[in-house]
């Protein structure tokens, strides 16, 4: 049985009220996102918190975080994180997107997501699983709209998403009127295909930052890179 737990090197997240666990894909965002002078964030899909939690650790606390999620046992958890660490400049409010924009009345300099995007395969017996799993609660095109909305004019979206759907999710980010900025591509190994990609858009045309992150060398054996990339939260890696 998996631990109930995680620890970093500077929080603890606990996800056993959580559908979706800690993994590697949230730890890959919240280390990726460029913060720049963000003073505002939000997290939607929050799950247990994890990425806003690297968000405070990488701000100094000087980002004010909401992390929003429509599964309530999330946000129980993502409280619970919250309220165990020493970080107090996120707040997390249990609600859908489409719920959140309509009286949110703010724009943010930041929005991350971790979001479900397993939208063509077989749904989970679990339906809180599912719900975090699937993007039928939360169309990507509406996603891309609702984000578009909330991003302040010089704002920055930020996502990570299977490798297969990238053009796909560039497309919809344009129909939106948001440009990508940044891509890195995300290989398991460096024999293997691509898994996943990093991309962040903004309202502002501009050039993009293209680059590559290979995870290991073998199993459970990190490359440098990687490593160097995690160093501030995780408490060890083989390299």
């Amino acid at each position: 049985m998996s631990n109930s737990y995680f620890s970093f090197k500077k929080f603890t997240v606990c996800h056993d009220k959580c559908a979706m666990k800690v993994g590697t894909d949230g730890v890959l965002l919240g280390a990726w996102v460029k913060i720049k002078e963000a003073k505002t964030a939000l997290d939607v899909g929050t799950g247990t918190g994890l990425i806003s939690l690297m968000l405070a650790q990488r701000s100094d606390s000087l980002l004010s975080i909401d992390a929003i999620d429509i599964d309530e046992g999330a946000i129980l958890q993502t409280t619970e994180n919250v309220e165990q660490s020493s970080f107090k400049n996120i707040r997390s409010v249990h609600s859908s997107l489409q719920d959140y924009v309509i009286d949110c009345g703010k724009h943010y300099d930041l929005i991350v997501s971790n979001p479900p995007y397993f939208s063509s395969s077989l749904h989970s017996p679990s339906g809180q699983r599912t719900l975090a799993r699937h993007t039928d609660s939360l169309p990507m095109a509406e996603f891309m709209n609702i984000s578009a909305h909330l991003l302040s004019p010089d704002g920055y979206l930020s996502l990570i998403f299977p490798h297969t759907e990238k053009e796909l999710l560039i497309e919809l980010a344009q129909n939106a009127g948001l440009f990508v900025s940044r891509i890195t591509t995300v290989y398991p190994m460096s024999h293997l295909q691509a898994k996943r990609v990093l991309l962040e858009f903004s309202m502002i045309k501009q050039d993009i930052e293209v680059a590559d992150l290979i995870i290991e060398k073998e199993r459970h054996v990190y490359t440098d890179e990687f490593s160097e990339f995690v160093k501030d939260f995780y408490l060890k890696l083989r390299s």
